[in-house]
């Protein structure tokens, strides 16, 4: 087997692997910490939660059936992996449901509400990276976003909105509060499994001193530096600028390597979600 194919196994493995690991984590939130003290996640899960509540219709099998209408959508608008990913991702998560049902770890509702929301959080955005979904919300919102001109955000913003106005009606007002608390949580905890701990900033730096600057990065701190060619809008005069990628604990000794050498430097931050392949070292790229 070439190494690429030996790396392509590899990747459906750990893939597999956290499609199935990411709906049992979120299983175990809900019906640890939320479904028994009537907190609600968004979405269809919360759609769900409700229905199942006011039927006594299991809730696992809710979530499959209510999916079943925008796995079929995303087929035309995502694409075929996506919704066997997709499709998977969910039984996982509807068995789940059934052979935790009798789980009930707290009845505290802080405790149920922040545990509930990060737990939640993690398993849904551990599915989210590897390409699949536990919710047929977004695949809707795109649907009408392109039908109506509203934006996903403002969409699934009013959806949401509708669903814990719902759950203020059936479960009590303070138990709305307590989802919506439990969402926002959840929702910061899958930008941080998406982007990850370590955060990356990427930095411009604009000096007359650029040379001297990426040498003293390249040698010091061994940062794979990029040179980008500009002209001053207002002088007319080429610049050189400098580009590279470091992390947020290379940052503080840069801004000071930059300010010995030339204080009167313009240095741009900016968050980086993602970026891949390895830095530069030892040599200076020119553009």
């Amino acid at each position: 087997m070439s190494a690429v194919n030996k790396k392509k196994v590899l990747d459906r493995i750990r893939r597999f692997v956290f499609l199935t690991l990411g709906p049992l984590i979120a299983a175990f939130a809900l019906e640890g910490f939320l479904v028994p003290n009537k907190i609600i996640d968004g979405g269809i899960v919360g759609v769900s939660i409700i229905v199942s509540y006011l039927t006594k219709y299991n809730l696992g099998t809710l979530i499959f059936i209510l999916n079943i209408p925008f796995l079929l959508l995303a087929f035309n608008k995502i694409g075929k992996k996506f919704v066997l990913q997709t499709f998977y991702a969910i039984i996982v998560l509807s068995v789940a449901l059934n052979l935790l049902h009798s789980l009930h770890v707290t009845d505290d509702l802080l405790l149920s509400t922040v545990f509930g929301g990060i737990i939640l959080g993690t398993g849904v955005g551990l599915v989210l990276k590897n390409d699949g979904s536990l919710d047929g919300t977004e695949i809707m919102s795109l649907v009408l976003s392109k039908k109506y001109g509203f934006s996903v955000g403002e969409i699934i913003m009013a959806f949401n909105i509708l669903i814990y106005g719902v759950a203020g009606l059936v479960f009590g007002w303070d138990r709305a509060m307590y989802s919506i608390l439990t969402y926002f949580i959840a929702y910061r905890v899958i930008d941080t499994v998406l982007e990850g701990l370590n955060s990356a900033k990427s930095i411009r730096i604009i000096s007359d001193h650029a040379d001297e600057i990426g040498k003293e990065l390249l040698e010091t701190l061994e940062i794979g530096v990029t040179y980008l060619k500009g002209i001053g809008a207002y002088s007319g005069a080429k610049k050189k600028i400098i580009y590279c990628v470091v992390s947020r604990l290379e940052l503080t000794k840069i801004k000071e390597i930059i300010k010995q050498i030339d204080p009167q430097a313009f240095i741009s931050v900016v968050d980086v979600h993602e970026a891949y392949g390895g830095r530069t070292r030892r040599k200076i790229e020119k553009i």
